[in-house]
C-alpha cells in the first residue's frame, strides 16, 4: 500500500533521482513555473476561496504566491525548500523550511489557519496524504486546502505515479489524495485549459 493508497502500487512515491531533496533545491531559483495565464488562474481561485482577513498557509511556497493583489489576510504562512527564495517573497508574514518528505509534521498549531495552498508542488511530495492529514489538522472548520498543477515539473524529482500519468491521470491523482482524508469533504476539481498557453487545473476540499 502507498501512503494511504490501496490502488497505488508500492514504488508509486519513488523519484527518479532520490538524492536529498535538500540538495537539490540549495540553490535559489528566482522563476516563476507556469505562464501568466495560468497565474492569473491561480490568483482567480484564491481569490474566490480565501477569506479576506483569514490566515493563509502558502505550502511549498517561493519568492511569490500568486495572491490576488488588494486583498488583506491577517496572515500568510509560508513554507518552503530554500529559504532564500521565502525571505524574497513579499506576502509571506512569517515563513519556515522544511523537507516534508522526511517530515510531514506541521509545526503549526491545530485549527489555526483559514486556507491553505499547494500550487505546482504536489508532484514532488512522497507522502501526500500524511501531508495532507497535517493541513487538515491546522485548518479551521470550512477551511479550505487548494491544490492547482500545470504539466510542468522537474521529472527527476516528481514521483514515479506522476510520471507515469498524463493531465487526466493527475487531476484524479490530485482527487484520489484528498478523498483519502477523511476530515475533508468531497473534492471539487477545475480544469483551465487555454489555446497556446499553460493548463492549470485545481482540485480543492474543505475540512468538514
Amino acid at each position: 500500500m502507498a501512503d494511504g493508497l490501496p490502488e497505488l502500487p508500492p514504488r508509486a512515491f519513488a523519484k527518479a533521482d532520490p538524492s536529498p531533496d535538500a540538495d537539490f533545491y540549495a540553490e535559489p531559483r528566482f522563476v516563476t513555473h507556469i505562464d501568466d495565464g495560468a497565474i492569473a488562474a491561480v490568483t482567480r481561485l484564491y481569490r474566490e476561496l480565501f477569506p479576506p482577513g483569514g490566515v493563509v498557509l502558502d505550502l511549498m511556497s517561493s519568492w511569490v504566491s500568486h495572491l490576488p493583489h488588494g486583498v488583506e489576510y491577517t496572515e500568510v504562512i509560508g513554507h518552503g525548500m530554500n529559504a532564500e527564495e521565502l525571505a524574497a517573497n513579499p506576502r509571506l508574514s512569517r515563513w519556515f523550511v522544511q523537507d516534508l518528505n522526511r517530515d510531514p509534521a506541521l509545526p503549526l498549531a491545530d485549527a489555526s489557519v483559514d486556507a491553505a495552498a499547494i500550487c505546482v508542488s504536489i508532484q514532488y511530495l512522497q507522502r501526500p496524504v500524511e501531508v495532507l492529514r497535517e493541513v487538515t489538522r491546522v485548518l479551521r472548520p470550512g477551511g479550505v486546502v487548494a491544490v492547482t498543477f500545470s504539466n510542468r515539473c522537474f521529472p527527476t524529482k516528481a514521483v514515479a505515479a506522476w510520471r507515469a500519468g498524463d493531465d487526466e491521470d493527475h487531476l484524479l491523482l490530485v482527487d484520489a489524495y484528498l478523498r483519502a482524508v477523511p476530515a475533508l469533504g468531497p473534492p471539487t476539481t477545475r480544469s483551465h485549459r487555454p489555446r497556446g498557453g499553460d493548463p492549470l487545473y485545481a482540485v480543492w476540499a474543505r475540512r468538514r
